[in-house]
């Protein structure tokens, strides 16, 4: 048995039937790849990826945090799903697709995955006739983002030839505890956790210690905060119809406007192309805020020891994206002077013993305030903690194979809640960037316009780039010649 974090918790007892808390995407896997071949290569790697076939045990009263336990009547049948998209077979079709799938739980009583496989992909450009798709839905209960790209190496070789995958061993059969024996556990853990509270204390004083240091010795700002971002259509209450689509982009052009910012990185513009995006976004609603947004950016707390380790280990950074000014060069700059700030300040406070607070909340008590927080609309009534969620899931830029077949593109999903409509995660990979919002209908119903805006924010930093290179390139030829 192995009991959740209570960062894992946290996503049992924020879900809704309005709020399911699954991350996942769509995947184009390209040549006419069979059913039964994809049904028969997971059975065959399953095993490697022990969260696909447990599934959770929950303590009498939710007194405590549910259990990771092997399911005994594990079924591969109820986790893979065929399905085939309507005529003409083209993007609308998939991303409403996608979007409908997006929007319904998975069910708590079997382990809290499922692939869907789609035929019927026959007109979308750059993608060949008869290639099929992959929508995957895990809960986040039991990945995050990096975990989440772990599994994709159950799934994905190298190269065409599937490499050799060594069977299962015997599993031994596990007894599942019943009330009173959870009860017992729960009592322990009551007695055990408020030992660890002098040392997250401890540690937080020496973290704060180093913060103000950095205030004093360099001069800095303090980094954005929660509850400091503007208010925005964004920062409702959730209804639960999901809404999907993905901008996809060339790595090696978004790679190259990094040079027009010195020390920009790859996630500065990222986050420059995102923000141009939300600044065009309200502006043609009239809705601009004069503050600039605030996104919130995951951070892998991960340690190279617990790189294929499933569970959430992230913290956040918050970065203000700069959607106040008009020039998209500055927008860079302003940003990457933002995320530098952001990361002296995270490195300076040590993340995992922040998170350590987590595992000190009772779990019931944690779900009776979710559903409050849910029922009476606490959202509409503060300042939002942050106005986005942006997360780069990092990815392999080199061909990757599906019993064979060539993955052509990837692109993710995440939940959204109250307060928090829009999540924009971003996958690199094989020379492609995915940048793909998921928001509510009742929020967003125009994503397709907003995920435009992706792609023509992208094209106006590129020509905004081109044009100041020209302007240094002059500039330093005339300084030459003088």
């Amino acid at each position: 048995m192995e009991e959740l974090s209570g960062l894992d918790a946290s996503f049992l007892y924020l879900e809704t039937p309005k709020m399911p808390m699954h991350i996942g995407g769509v995947s184009i896997i390209e040549g006419s790849l069979k059913f039964d071949d994809f049904r028969q290569f997971v059975q065959d790697r399953l095993h490697n990826v022990d969260k696909l076939t447990q599934k959770l045990v929950t303590v009498p009263m939710s007194l405590d945090r549910p259990y990771w336990v092997n399911d005994p009547d594990f079924d591969l049948s109820l986790h893979l799903h065929r399905t085939a998209l309507p005529r003409p077979g083209g993007w609308k079709e998939l991303r409403y697709l996608a979007s409908r799938l997006f929007s319904q739980q998975l069910d708590r009583e079997r382990p809290l995955w499922e692939f869907i496989f789609v035929e019927g992909l026959d007109s979308i450009p750059q993608v060949p006739k008869g290639s099929v798709a992959l929508i995957s839905k895990v809960h986040h209960a039991g990945f995050d983002g990096k975990s989440g790209a772990d599994l994709m190496t159950m799934l994905y070789d190298v190269s065409p030839k599937p490499r050799y995958v060594a069977p299962p061993s015997p599993k031994k059969i596990e007894e599942i505890p019943g009330p009173v024996g959870l009860m017992a556990k729960s009592a322990y853990h009551f007695l055990t956790r408020p030992g660890k509270l002098p040392g997250l204390l401890w540690d937080t004083g020496k973290s704060t210690l180093k913060a103000g240091y950095l205030t004093r010795s360099q001069g800095l700002t303090l980094p954005t905060m929660p509850f400091s971002a503007p208010k925005t259509r964004l920062n409702d209450t959730v209804e639960a119809g999901r809404v999907w689509n993905s901008a996809i982009l060339d790595i090696h052009r978004v790679k190259t406007l990094r040079k027009v910012v010195e020390g920009a990185t790859l996630n500065d513009v990222i986050l420059a192309i995102c923000a141009g995006a939300l600044r065009r976004y309200f502006l043609e609603k009239n809705e601009l805020p004069d503050k600039p947004l605030v996104a919130m950016v995951p951070v892998s707390t991960r340690t190279a020891e617990e790189k294929n380790a499933m569970g959430n280990q992230v913290s956040a950074m918050y970065v203000q994206l700069a959607t106040d000014l008009e020039d998209p060069i500055k927008r860079l700059e302003k940003i990457h002077q933002n995320t530098v700030i952001g990361k002296l300040y995270q490195d300076a406070i040590d993340a995992k013993s922040l998170m350590g607070y987590a595992e000190l909340i009772p779990f019931g008590l944690a779900g009776v305030a979710a559903r409050f927080y849910t029922s009476a609309a606490i959202a509409k009534r503060h300042n939002p903690f942050f106005n986005v969620v942006i997360t780069n899931v990092p990815g392999p830029q080199i061909p990757l194979y599906l019993a064979g077949h060539k993955l052509i593109v990837t692109m993710g999903t995440a939940p959204i809640f109250d307060g928090m409509g829009l999540i924009m995660p971003i996958c690199s990979y094989n020379g492609t960037i995915s940048i793909s919002p998921t928001s509510a209908a009742n929020l967003m119903p125009d994503l397709d316009d907003f995920t435009r805006y992706i792609r023509e924010s992208a094209n106006e930093l590129e020509e905004a780039a081109k044009q100041k290179m020209k302007e240094i390139a002059v500039l330093k030829e005339f300084l030459e010649q003088n």
